[in-house]
């Protein structure tokens, strides 16, 4: 399934954001029994709760038992809680001691009563919900069972909100269902309207529809100004379902008709998001009146199918025939917009709902592809990874090797032994992403020239597969670095020039460093111990430990190992580390912390002792409060899998955002959100987030909230409120309670390689028989041994109808196209020629 196409299938998660408004659970088994006395005291004001009262289980009350017990789960969702009270046989109270009492279940919202249902009504899960939503929803959701009620209702609404009517053919059912959680979501956005009268349903112009099967019509009042004015209908074409309903009113909340000024290719609306197709209606400046008005006529017979936009010429530089006046987007991946000379808007709606007329589109495409493939299969410089075209693109681009020393099977342990620290780049000379870290390593070794005791090298695994396999290297590129009598690190951080070169430098000094006075102890903090690491300053760590503490002081000293070259860690623990910790309010074993440029540090309890849970403590502590997102520092903080509060803004945030978001983000306890920050102008892919997550970039600064571990629900932050600590956590409040809708939600479907990968080891033990043992380095092999590529780059072939076969053809009956855009043409008109078509 392609993946815009699967988005919306995720949307399912909408029954978290249902659950999103409900406390926390507090038990495992969700149907709790309880007496009579414990119930009634239970109950709260403004909560629900569906009791059933029985003195003794019979045989036939069992079946209902189990089926309320099966849907106290799903009612627990809309915040209902399911209770069986066990009646004590002596009770003759009002639901205790009458038999008929005892074969009801009763609704209460606090300790009032809201309804009475007889047992046999509720025979499953579906009728239980859907009967229980139906009670308490019963003030917003209208029953109507004449067409006067019905059109009643909509006079109301004309000019204020629109209406969501529904016809199911009885109460209790999987539909009915559906209906109330779609009313329990979006009742306060939409009035919902239901009955169970098919003539109603013949009465509102749906003659063709069986009345055994339930229906759904979206009526547009709000755009109704005038009470003679009808409200337009659109009904829902597939089955009653949660997820279909949700579906339905998302493309009824979207524009009509939306205006676009960009590419073509990079448009993402909510019908393409949804899998529909979306058809762009050329303009121009002279015509744009006309064609507003014909995109608005193709829009509403196409609503619900696909989407229209209006694309002016003037502002897009397209390269297409200047008679083209209509482009088809289809949702699937990697499937090339197709520009066509179109003579009415009934071509238009035949060419979305007749789905072999796309496809005839398609098979002609492919064929016209076929012969261009055939053109370039010689051409080896178009790749399909961005990687492998990057390499190739620079595959002239000579690099500066002098600075490396180029290992081989003979050298390699010399070189480890001659020097007193080797940093090892272990690659494949014919994979491109080995290569693209190899211009990296040449930049690296431009910044470390003439540093005193490192020595950049690399091996070719092509080359010299036994080294390789001898060090353990089982992915290319690996970069490793040796250091005599110690076991080798190996680099798992981003392949920056600048990454590689601060790991390589910190690196070099003891992790963690033993620091002998009290005052070398503060120069650490202070960034300015080790002298030849202050161009390098990170966040210092520094443990101060007791003569009693050693335990903790060997994990941290194993924790260091492990995060060497990532942090600098130092280490306190002289007779006087008890004075240097009570100066930070701390009692050993303790961390101080002081983050660079920080000018303050903070001490922490050491109460982790397993080196695990330290390592992990370190890492999470070393996190910035508020920080500001880039490429290099996002998977540290995916990795606590935590929803993200983000401020986008188009530079530098305002001294008083920063101050409002850093009171939130340390006001939070355990953190339970990660409140940070994104400049557009530094990290400019954070425009292709919001484009994913609006699809057009929106003004700025904009406060968002996404939960990418949990549903991929998008909030949107209002405009009109200041950026405040209390506006956000009041935000914030409404969002746990389920009051915001959503303005998108992002597929789950995981991002996997297009093609499998490489088996690179057993590419190379299938190599190695047939290699001679090299006894000097080869300069200049690097492509001798690759594997042959399929040349890539795909051409889009755009079709058009020639002029004589658009000449054969008749007006059919609809709206004329001319020219470059859709024109309202007059009926007796449509079967005159124009010389322009």
């Amino acid at each position: 399934m392609p993946a815009q196409k699967a988005r919306w299938f995720f949307s399912f998660s909408l029954l978290l954001f249902c659950a999103s408004s409900i406390p926390t659970r507090g038990s495992a088994r969700l149907l709790q029994e309880l007496s009579p006395q414990e119930y009634f005291s239970s109950l709260q004001a403004g909560r629900a709760s569906l009791a059933y009262f029985s003195h003794s289980v019979s045989p036939g009350a069992q079946p209902f038992l189990e089926q309320i017990e099966n849907s106290a789960e799903a009612l627990q969702d809309y915040g209902i809680s399911v209770v069986k009270v066990n009646c004590p046989k002596e009770d003759v109270s009002r639901y205790c001691g009458k038999e008929n009492a005892l074969r009801k279940a009763y609704l209460f919202r606090g300790n009032m009563l809201i309804r009475e249902f007889p047992t046999d009504a509720l025979f499953d899960v579906n009728s239980i919900v859907a009967n229980v939503l139906f009670a308490l929803l019963f003030n917003e959701v209208k029953y109507v069972e004449t067409l006067a009620d019905l059109e009643n209702i909509e006079n109301t609404l004309k000019g204020r909100s629109n209406m969501v009517f529904a016809y199911v053919p009885a109460t209790g059912t999987a539909e009915h269902r559906a209906v109330m959680e779609a009313a329990f979501v979006y009742g306060t956005v939409h009035q919902f309207v239901l009955t169970t009268e098919a003539t109603l349903l013949k009465d509102t112009g749906n003659d063709e529809s069986d009345a055994s099967s339930a229906r759904l019509l979206f009526c547009h009042c709000q755009q109704a100004t005038d009470l003679a004015q009808p409200c337009r209908r659109t009904a829902m074409g597939q089955t009653l379902t949660m997820l279909n309903i949700h579906r339905h009113l998302k493309l009824m909340g979207a524009p009509l008709v939306t205006e676009v000024a960009e590419d073509p290719e990079k448009v993402s609306t909510v019908h393409l998001q949804l899998g529909l197709p979306l058809v762009f209606i050329l303009s121009q400046k002279e015509t744009y009146e006309a064609d507003r008005r014909t995109a608005e006529f193709v829009a509403w017979q196409l609503l619900g199918k696909a989407g229209v936009a209006l694309l002016s010429r003037d502002l897009v530089d397209l390269n297409i025939l200047l008679r083209s006046n209509v482009a088809l987007k289809t949702p699937d991946e990697g499937v090339p917009i197709k520009y066509l000379v179109l003579e009415d808007t009934d071509e238009v709606i035949t060419l979305v709902e007749d789905k072999n007329k796309v496809k005839q589109i398609q098979e002609d495409e492919e064929e016209n592809e076929e012969d261009e493939d055939e053109k370039e299969n010689n051409n080896q410089d178009i790749q399909d990874d961005q990687v492998v075209e990057a390499v190739s693109r620079d595959k002239k681009r000579e690099l500066r090797l002098q600075q490396i020393l180029v290992l081989t099977e003979e050298t390699f342990h010399s070189a480890l032994s001659e020097t007193a620290r080797t940093v090892v780049l272990f690659y494949a000379s014919w994979e491109a992403v080995s290569l693209a870290v190899l211009q990296s390593y040449t930049e690296v070794a431009d910044h470390l020239k003439g540093t005193q005791g490192v020595l950049l090298s690399q091996i070719n695994c092509w080359d010299w597969p036994g080294v390789c396999t001898t060090e353990n290297v089982t992915q290319f590129p690996t970069i490793k670095i040796y250091e005599k009598g110690e076991r080798p690190v190996m680099y798992d951080g981003m392949w920056g020039t600048e990454e590689l070169t601060s790991f390589i430098m910190l690196s070099r000094v003891s992790c963690p460093l033993k620091l002998a006075t009290i005052d070398e102890a503060e120069r650490y903090l202070r960034g300015e111990f080790p002298s030849e690491l202050s161009s390098y300053h990170h966040t210092s760590l520094l443990g101060v430990f007791s003569t009693a503490t050693s335990e903790a002081r060997e994990a941290f000293e194993e924790a260091g190992n492990i995060l060497t070259g990532h942090v600098m860690m130092g280490m306190y623990f002289e007779d006087d580390a008890l004075a240097l910790s009570r100066k930070y309010a701390v009692s050993p074993p303790a961390l101080l912390l002081a983050r660079s440029g920080g000018g303050s540090v903070e001490g922490i309890p050491l109460s982790k002792q397993s080196v695990q849970d330290m390592v992990q403590m370190i890492r999470y502590e070393l996190l910035d409060i508020f920080p500001e997102i880039t490429v290099q520092n996002l998977p540290h903080y995916l990795q606590l899998r935590k929803p993200f509060l983000i401020l986008f803004s188009d530079g530098a945030i305002s001294q008083m955002e920063s101050k409002e978001m850093l009171k939130l983000a340390k006001g939070r306890p355990q953190r339970e959100f990660v409140a940070c920050w994104l400049n557009l102008k530094k990290t400019p892919v954070g425009r292709g987030v919001l484009k994913a997550y609006f699809a057009t970039v929106p003004s700025l600064p904009l406060l968002i909230w996404v939960n990418l571990h949990a549903g991929g629900q998008v909030f949107r932050f209002p405009s009109e409120q200041s950026i405040t600590e209390t506006n956000i956590l009041s935000w914030l409040e409404k969002l746990k309670a389920g009051l915001e809708i959503p303005s998108s939600t992002l597929s789950e479907e995981d991002w996997k390689p297009p093609l499998p990968a490489y088996d690179f080891l057993r590419m190379m033990e299938m190599a190695v028989p047939e290699l001679p043992l090299h006894t000097s380095h080869r300069r200049g092999d690097t492509s001798e041994r690759r594997p042959p590529e399929s040349p890539g780059g795909d051409t889009a072939v755009r079709e058009e109808p020639s002029q004589e076969t658009k000449a054969e053809k008749v007006g059919s009956p609809g709206r004329d196209l001319r020219g470059t855009a859709l024109r309202l043409a007059a009926r007796e008109k449509q079967g005159k020629r124009h010389s322009e078509l």
